[in-house]
């Protein structure tokens, strides 16, 4: 009977498990019409390059200060120019974005891994445990992102890893507000009954059965909040309340370029152009992923 028991499991599993190729290959298809979408790809996949490769493609050294060449126009020596102590701007670009992409990446990945945890417990279990968890998540949600960011960092104190928790930290009831909301849905379907008869414990259906099978509202989202972590970090960072100088941080570098619009106005151009740039290729490359993964959003 348990040899049985075992094989109907394995069966199902490889069924709910198997790919599908065809839906895979609608996916690239819907994707890749979206121009706008491609274009986003292409942006992220070239910040990601230069995060990588940024010590092979700066010409000087993003932390030597050369006093004599400070405050020079974008020139062929210095093609966005130097700040105020001398250090070159394009030098200091590439390195920052290794810090403000990974402030990005990290806290998203941070709300995500709390937020998707919240979500399924409540959405699986309901009632009280529902409740409960969810409003706490209404607590959270009660603050606007950045003020509750303020209020963290206020008793963490400055810090690229206090910025990174939280920034993180506002994420974490929208990413438990939607898996809540898809668990919900699919713990009803007739597959999760056939499991949970078979004698699957909750860890192995939450875990290998549902979680797979909500992961595009969570793909979506966590792209698009990557965009906002980005631009809340420099803010942050903007205030004196992130990475702290002489830190290549594109928020920190707008800090630092405010006593100089009129003079001197590339100091704050570039890297404002660099964040605006990268947070625009993650939102329409977000809105490209939801069209593609959301079958009710295709027309």
């Amino acid at each position: 009977m348990s040899t049985i028991q075992e094989t109907d499991t394995l069966a199902v599993t490889q069924v709910l498990g198997a790919p599908k190729e065809s839906a895979w290959r609608n996916f690239i298809s819907q994707f890749f019409r979206n121009k706008a979408a491609v274009v986003g790809a292409i942006i992220i996949a070239f910040y990601v390059f230069i995060a990588i490769f940024a010590p092979l493609l700066a010409p000087y050294d993003p932390y030597e200060i050369q006093l004599e060449n400070k405050l020079q126009s974008p020139s062929i020596e210095h093609w966005m120019g130097t700040d105020d102590k001398g250090r070159d701007i394009l030098s200091r670009i590439l390195y920052g974005s290794r810090l403000s992409m990974g402030v990005g990446f990290a806290a998203v990945a941070f709300g995500a891994f709390f937020g998707i945890l919240f979500g399924l417990i409540a959405g699986y279990y309901g009632k009280w445990v529902d409740s409960l968890i969810m409003r706490c998540m209404d607590v959270l949600l009660a603050f606007p992102g950045i003020l509750l960011a303020l209020a963290i960092i206020s008793a963490l104190g400055p810090g690229m890893i206090n910025v990174t928790i939280a920034v993180g930290a506002f994420s974490v009831p929208l990413f438990a507000r939607i898996v809540r909301g898809s668990t919900l849905e699919v713990k009803k379907l007739e597959y999760v009954d056939a499991i949970r008869s078979l004698g699957a414990k909750d860890r192995t259906i939450i875990f290998r059965h549902i979680l797979p099978n909500i992961l595009s509202p969570i793909i979506v989202q966590g792209t698009l909040r990557i965009a906002t972590a980005i631009l809340s970090a420099a803010g942050l960072s903007f205030l004196g309340l992130g990475a702290q100088p002489p830190s290549s941080e594109w928020g920190t570098m707008l800090s630092g370029g405010r006593d100089f619009l009129f003079s001197a106005p590339y100091i704050a151009i570039f890297p404002g152009m660099a964040i605006a740039i990268l947070v625009l290729g993650f939102n329409i490359f977000g809105d490209g992923l939801r069209d593609a993964l959301d079958p009710r959003m295709k027309n």
